[in-house]
């Protein structure tokens, strides 16, 4: 089992894919404990700063802690903390530093938290930065796919949405590259193609990846239907939401061209693009994969933390 303890959690490919299977491993041991507690880190401290407004993903680790007999510090709203009054970055990190065995951090200026992880001592987990990263996301995407079908390696994913401004989606992308024989289909309005960077790194990994502004025209190669939100808060030009809203719906008639066991997930929180109806096909995977972000946190703290 791959030894992470004291480590940095910044991009999903801090990690080897080695490092995530064995991540895996220990999250199917903790779902017995999603609902009781244990006392594996009773006596640490999380520290939880969140500059950014978050549900899912504060909430599972701050649950996951306290099912590991941690506790938790922190904010979720920045506008509690001496940040208003104009603290830097640096001096929040030294002070939470101080506090905690452990920080994770949510931030809107991409690099924060790897910032953060050059000041801190305790390990830093990044939250989401900027556009491109949010491996605890991906890690909850992987071992959702790695529990969806045995294996990822082969697998045919199709990210269908905003994957310019999409992290989750950037995200993935790089996660992805850890496996072998993946096909991606990145399937977005023009104006949303997914950035460079992240499609240069694809290719310098050797993976196989197509652009497509039409689901349909490819759903029925799909293993899986990785569906993002238009991310409104995140867009320079208030026309660009108005020109692309609504561009992309996956219906139930849709659907019904979908391979048998190919599977709908999503980040959350869905706006439009996912309707209500779509909960109640075999597809959707998208509630249990939002559940499997606590285990694999409790795999992720438990790992880590000294």
């Amino acid at each position: 089992m791959a030894n992470i303890k004291g480590r940095d959690f910044i991009a999903i490919t801090d990690f080897s894919r080695s490092e995530i299977e064995s991540l895996f491993e220990i999250a199917e041991e903790m779902r017995k404990h999603v609902k009781s507690a244990t006392d594996q880190l009773k006596g640490r401290i999380l520290c939880t700063l969140f500059f950014e407004p978050s549900t899912r993903t504060r909430l599972s680790f701050e649950a996951a802690m306290q099912r590991l007999g941690g506790g938790v510090i922190g904010f979720a709203d920045p506008s509690t903390a001496r940040v208003v009054t104009g603290e830097n970055l640096a001096d929040t990190i030294r002070m939470a530093d101080s506090y905690s065995n452990v920080i994770v951090l949510r931030h809107k200026i991409e690099g924060a938290a790897k910032f953060a992880a050059q000041i801190a001592r305790v390990p830093v987990i990044n939250a989401g930065d900027g556009t491109q990263h949010h491996p605890t996301q991906t890690l909850t995407d992987l071992y959702t796919l790695w529990r969806e079908f045995g294996s990822i390696d082969g697998l045919s994913i199709g990210i269908l949405g905003d994957l310019k401004h999409t992290r989750s989606a950037s995200s993935l992308c790089l996660g992805l590259s850890l496996f072998k024989d993946v096909k991606l289909y990145l399937i977005s309005p023009k104006e949303l193609r997914t950035k460079d960077e992240v499609k240069d790194y694809l290719k310098l990994k050797g993976v196989e990846f197509t652009e497509w502004d039409d689901v349909e025209k490819v759903i029925h190669e799909l293993d899986v239907l990785y569906v993002t939100r238009l991310q409104k808060e995140r867009m320079t030009d208030p026309q660009e939401y108005e020109r692309v809203k609504g561009s992309y719906i996956v219906t139930t008639k849709m659907l019904e061209n979908a391979k048998d066991r190919m599977i709908v997930m999503h980040h959350l929180p869905r706006i439009e693009e996912i309707p209500l109806e779509v909960d109640y096909t075999k597809h959707a995977r998208y509630f249990e994969q939002a559940a499997n972000g606590l285990p694999a946190r409790m795999a992720l703290l438990y790992s880590i933390v000294e």
